[in-house]
This record gives C-alpha cells, sequence and structure tokens, in this order.
C-alpha cells in the first residue's frame, strides 16, 4: 500500500523538529530553559519540538540564537520553508483569489516534457473550456470562501493551457467514465466541454483514456495527480495540495498511474463514451 499523500510533508517536519531538539540537547538546555531564552513557553518549546507546531521563520532564528547555534539557522530556515510547501492548505493558497496559483505554475508546466494526469471527479484543468472552468472556479472559491476572481483565474487557466499547443510537451491523460457525467455545469456548458474532449484527443501531443464503468478494476479509484516527468506529483484533496518529491512516493503514483491506463480506453471506444454522456445531456 503507497504511503500517505502527505507523508512528506510529515517526514520533513518531523526532521526539521528532530533538528532543532537535537540543537537543544548539545547546548544542555532544558525545554523550559529554551523557551525562557527564547521569551515564550514552555508548551511552544514542546509543540515545535514534537512537530505539533511548524515554526516560523523567526522561531527557528531565536531557537538557534538561544542554542548558540546561529550558524545553523539559514539552513534549518530554508528546510522549515520546503516542508511548509510539500502541503499546504487551498485557503492559503488561495487567500487572495485563484488567480494566482494559476500563474504560478506557469514555469513548471513550460519545463515539463511529459504530463501524467489522473482525474477521477472532474475534467482535467489542462483540458477545460472556459465555461466549464467558470462554473468549477466559482463553486470552489465559495466553497473555500476566499476572494472572488474567478473571471481573471479562466483567463490565467485558459492562457496556462496554451501549453497543449505550445512547445515540446506530451500529454497523457485518464479520467473516470464518470467525470464524464458529473454535472459541474448546466447541460451546454457540459456539451460544450465534452465536445471539447472529442476535438483535443485529436492533437497530436495528447492521449486521453475513459476509464469505463465496466472496466475490471485491477487499480481501484484514487485521489486527482499530476505527475510532472519524474521529479514531482501534485495530489488534490479536499482542504489541501500535497507536493510529492519523495523518489520513492513518486514511484508510487506512476506506478499506479500505469496501472489506470492499463484499465482505459482510447481513441473509438473513448469518444463512443463521450458521445454517449453527451447524449444524456438532452
Amino acid at each position: 500500500m503507497p504511503a500517505s499523500p502527505s507523508s512528506s510533508a510529515h517526514a520533513a517536519r518531523h526532521e526539521l523538529a528532530a533538528r532543532l531538539g537535537e540543537l537543544r540537547r548539545e547546548a544542555g538546555l532544558t525545554g523550559r530553559g529554551l523557551a525562557a531564552l527564547c521569551g515564550w513557553s514552555e508548551a511552544k518549546s514542546s509543540r515545535i519540538e514534537h512537530a505539533k507546531t511548524m515554526p516560523s521563520d523567526a522561531d527557528i532564528k531565536a531557537w538557534c540564537r538561544a542554542c548558540g547555534a546561529s550558524n545553523q539557522a539559514a539552513d534549518l530556515v530554508a528546510a522549515n520553508r520546503a516542508a511548509d510547501g510539500l502541503y499546504v492548505q487551498w485557503r492559503r493558497i488561495h487567500r487572495s483569489g485563484i488567480r494566482q496559483s494559476q500563474r504560478s505554475t506557469v514555469p513548471l508546466y513550460d519545463r515539463t516534457k511529459l504530463f501524467r494526469v489522473y482525474c477521477s471527479n472532474v475534467i482535467p484543468g489542462l483540458l477545460q473550456t472556459s465555461g466549464y472552468a467558470s462554473s468549477l472556479l466559482s463553486t470552489i472559491t465559495e466553497f473555500q470562501g476566499t476572494p472572488n476572481d474567478v473571471p481573471d483565474a479562466v483567463a490565467a487557466r485558459m492562457e496556462r493551457n496554451q501549453v497543449l499547443r505550445e512547445g515540446d510537451h506530451r500529454f497523457a491523460l485518464l479520467i473516470e467514465e464518470s467525470v464524464l457525467r458529473n454535472r459541474v455545469a448546466d447541460a451546454s456548458v457540459m456539451a460544450g466541454q465534452l465536445g471539447y474532449l472529442l476535438e483535443v484527443m485529436s492533437l497530436p501531443s495528447v492521449a486521453l483514456g475513459i476509464i469505463p464503468f465496466t472496466a475490471d478494476r485491477g487499480m481501484w479509484t484514487i485521489e486527482t495527480f499530476m505527475a510532472f516527468d519524474e521529479d514531482s506529483v501534485q495530489v488534490e484533496l479536499l482542504t489541501a495540495f500535497v507536493n510529492v518529491t519523495a523518489p520513492g512516493e513518486i514511484a508510487y503514483y506512476l506506478k499506479a498511474f500505469a496501472g489506470l491506463q492499463n484499465l482505459a480506453v482510447y481513441g473509438t471506444s473513448a469518444r463512443a463514451l463521450i458521445t454517449s454522456a453527451i447524449g444524456e445531456l438532452e
């Protein structure tokens, strides 16, 4: 069974906490003594050292200063920021709206040669029409209670999606058949979205597979994820975004993707499923 998608983040946080604990012990300080030098409660020191609270940059600098290890502060601050970036709540990513999160991924998309995308709930962002994206992002914004910049976010997503037609990229995309029938938008928007899937399937860089209801599941339905070459995997959970960077975990996701590919249908069979879903909209 693969590790939890947030295990890389947990491991990084515990590693940082362990290193801070080592510094305290090497300095001959108790938790209470460290807290006194830092000017905070003993409970705070304990929570940081047991990875129950993520320290701020200032906390780490104060901890190192108290332990006579200020020369290690810069490295530990960098490690803290890296760990913090592995598991990030959507509300934090979208705190100023969704547009910026769309724009921030452009460099990653530009340098990726092979995209592997599996979606079990909605049409992949790379294949969304503006109407579908507008409906989906409006629902997300309302659910998360974040600033509503949907028109700008949709425009940014459409601009980013030009990667499908520009540059030297390849796209292997898998969706569950249920995605075709999930009414994320009204019937007219859904018809346009499903019609666009038929259109984009003709692009030479795109391989779109659909896993039918009737598939003999050799691989169970899992969370939506996207693999960028073999360098990282982004996993979408309800409340958070997980960036998987540990080679062992990446390997699990690529193995799962290969298993899901074996369940999918392509070409004429995939078109038949899409056409059937369009027919059910009428």
